[in-house]
């Protein structure tokens, strides 16, 4: 399982890289392993503020759509579209083409609230 240490993680199978104010964020190779083959990811929040945990997209698999939830407060200032005509970079390279938004950080405090890769794999039973 690759579960990179430069990354924090959510409960919620979300990860998170922090470049200054801004943050990018996408699904963890556990997540997308769970829900396989993935073939849509739909984002509807750009340029709009959202709060810690609230839904700010799905991700479609062959099997299932799953919600996708911010870790951190901000404005969504990105979609990796990337994605929208090769979904699947979220299965082959979730940590790096396969990021799904770039989001700005409104409350810097809420990062202690993110789990460490350590964390994470014990969350996962990694």
């Amino acid at each position: 399982m690759n579960l990179p240490e430069n990354l924090k993680y959510t409960k919620d199978h979300e990860w998170v890289r922090i470049e200054g104010d801004v943050a990018y964020v996408g699904i963890t190779d556990f997540a997308q392993s769970e829900l396989g083959d993935i073939v849509y990811v739909d984002i509807d929040t750009v340029d709009k503020d959202i709060n810690q945990e609230d839904v700010f997209g799905t991700v479609e698999a062959v099997k299932t759509v799953s919600d996708l939830f911010s870790p951190l407060s901000g404005t969504v200032l990105e979609f990796n579209d990337k994605l929208e005509g090769s979904p699947e970079l979220v299965n082959s390279d979730p940590y790096g083409d396969g990021w799904i938004i770039k989001m700005s950080i409104s409350d810097n405090s809420q990062t202690a609230d993110l789990l460490s890769a350590e964390a994470y794999r014990e969350l996962i039973g990694q």
